[in-house]
């Protein structure tokens, strides 16, 4: 039997059409889930001692970074930069917060946390904790974070090291990679966290 060319090549490209339409479908499907409003319930502390919850994400918009201040190299970086940013937006970024939370709790108390963050601004605000309550935190956002050992006997951490645009509905707008340009950062700010209809969310 002959079959028709132009018959196979409408069922073709009908094949992958509705390849690509499931394919989208679960895309937008998981992808809803991640930006949603966080939820999780927790009880911290910033490097203050002033007790920290899930609030802290409502309200206004934020930079939020997970790290630790035995870091080396990559979030030193990343603060230093926040630190710019937020002294490049000057009055136009006055309501955009910022968070260091630490994935090393069991080193980082309130009071090394404050230490090192307020060495890059005042304007970052340093969380920390129970490592149960961290890990919340670090699950509600799907963050990944792990302890490794070091050649000395110590250990280090591995971490998620892009940094979250979190905006004042507590939903996930976007992310920021390591390393990001300046200008293209604070593009993403602005067009992402500072809109005014963001800001009044």
């Amino acid at each position: 039997m002959i079959r028709n060319p132009l018959g196979i090549l409408a069922l073709s490209v009908a094949g992958i059409f509705v390849a690509c339409l499931i394919g989208v479908t679960v895309w937008v499907a998981f992808d809803s889930q991640r930006p949603g409003p966080f939820r999780a319930q927790f009880a911290l502390s910033d490097d203050r001692g002033n007790p920290v919850g899930p609030s802290i994400f409502q309200g206004s918009p934020a930079l939020v970074y997970f790290g630790y201040t035995h870091c080396p190299e990559v979030c030193p970086t990343t603060l230093f930069e926040v630190a710019d940013w937020l002294k490049t937006l000057g009055p136009e970024g006055e309501r955009l917060k910022a968070y260091f939370f630490s994935i090393d709790p069991e080193r980082d108390t309130p009071d090394v946390m404050h230490g090192y963050v307020t060495a890059f601004t005042d304007r970052i605000t340093g969380i920390t904790g129970k490592p149960e309550e961290m890990k919340k935190v670090v699950d509600g956002w799907m963050i990944h974070a792990a302890k490794l050992p070091s050649e000395d006997g110590d250990y280090h951490m591995s971490h998620t090291v892009s940094l979250l645009l979190v905006g004042p509905d507590g939903r996930l707008k976007g992310m920021l990679p390591y390393g990001v340009d300046k200008q293209e950062a604070l593009t993403r700010i602005r067009g992402l966290l500072l809109k005014e209809k963001d800001a009044k969310a």
